[in-house]
């Protein structure tokens, strides 16, 4: 009688086990990702019509996930291929397929934007902040004058006007006011440098000082090589106790905002009215920049006293009021010339 064979039992080397374990712990963490997000968090922009295949090389680099390949199969076996959103998106630096992939078909994760230009004042902040995180402008005022920002800065006006620094922040959505005013203040810390402490004790400076010195700068001047004249001819008038009769504080103390400041507008009562009291205003009418913080720290070594705007946005800059009178009939004379507009105020 015939012995019926047996089949031989198949034994998998420990090697390849080993391997097959590691492959699918590595492609269960890829694609589910840790359950416990711990890296560091990593944005990343997806351009509008970007393909899945650009997307996907984007978040390798930002070290998002560790396999485009790979990451594109998922999405494709998934069908959520052509469904992404495009913006800009925050993510775990180990966040895993599924949640990635969700946020790029949803839209969830993604970042709002919002440019603060230099010379921004809280009536541009408030709203353009409001508009951003989809809060009320309330809640964005509020955080303008938190108390402790402001003892920390050691800021004596009711406001962080000044102190919220000019740049394009990116929120992730969510973001409360507080918290962007936060990150502002921040970034206004970062840029400050070491040095412009050392400039402010050889100035016997405050701070606020030299933020409020240089807001006028950033609304004065038009051509970057200018500031450090304009940053002169201000704290030479401090000097000399002259009023600094600077258009731009008398359109932060107006009530609304004018382009053009007419003589009319010289009377309004305000401390930051430079035209009626002497002196620095209380405070900031602005957000400067680093260009103009730094001008207003190192002023241009000049006697200037007197300047006035030409057409084309420069200045001319005079050491006499005789010299700046005539300066004066220039600019109008090449207005009426190029524009054929009445002149504006004489200024300072």
């Amino acid at each position: 009688m015939a012995r019926k064979r047996s089949t031989p039992n198949r034994v998998i080397p420990l090697g390849v086990l080993a391997v097959a374990i590691v492959l699918m712990a590595w492609v269960w963490r890829e694609v589910g990702g840790a359950s416990s997000p711990t890296g560091q968090p990593a944005r990343v922009v997806v351009p509008k019509g970007a393909s899945l295949g650009v997307a996907a090389d984007s978040l390798e680099a930002n070290g998002v996930i560790g396999s485009p390949p790979l990451f594109r199969l998922f999405a494709r076996l998934t069908g959520a291929e052509t469904t992404i959103k495009p913006g800009t998106y925050q993510f775990a630096a180990d966040a895993g397929y599924r949640d990635v992939l969700d946020a790029l078909v949803t839209g969830r994760g993604l970042m709002k934007s919002v440019v603060i230009p230099e010379g921004f004042d809280l009536r541009d902040i408030v709203p353009a902040l409001s508009k951003a995180l989809d809060v009320p402008a309330d809640s964005v005022r509020a955080a303008t004058a938190d108390t402790a920002w402001m003892r920390e800065l050691d800021v004596p006006v009711p406001s962080l006007e000044g102190y919220l620094f000019p740049a394009t922040y990116t929120f992730p959505a969510g973001t409360t006011a507080r918290d962007a005013v936060n990150a502002m203040v921040e970034r206004f810390l970062d840029v400050w440098k070491p040095e412009w402490d050392a400039r402010l004790q050889a100035m016997s400076l405050s701070r606020h000082d030299a933020i409020t010195m240089a807001s006028i700068v950033e609304k004065e001047a038009r051509k970057a090589e200018e500031r450090p004249l304009i940053s002169a001819v201000y704290w030479n008038r401090v000097k000399k106790g002259m009023r600094l009769q600077a258009d731009p504080t008398v359109q932060y103390a107006l009530p609304q905002h004018v382009e053009r400041v007419l003589y009319k507008d010289l009377e309004v009562d305000s401390k930051y009215n430079t035209y009626r009291y002497a002196g620095l205003p209380p405070g900031p009418i602005a957000s400067p920049g680093e260009a103009s913080i730094a001008a207003a720290l190192a002023p241009a070594d000049v006697p200037y006293l007197f300047f006035v705007a030409r057409p084309d946005g420069s200045h001319e800059f005079t050491e006499t009021f005789a010299q700046h009178t005539r300066a004066i009939a220039r600019s109008k004379a090449a207005r009426r010339a190029s524009a054929g507009v009445a002149s504006p105020a004489a200024r300072r």
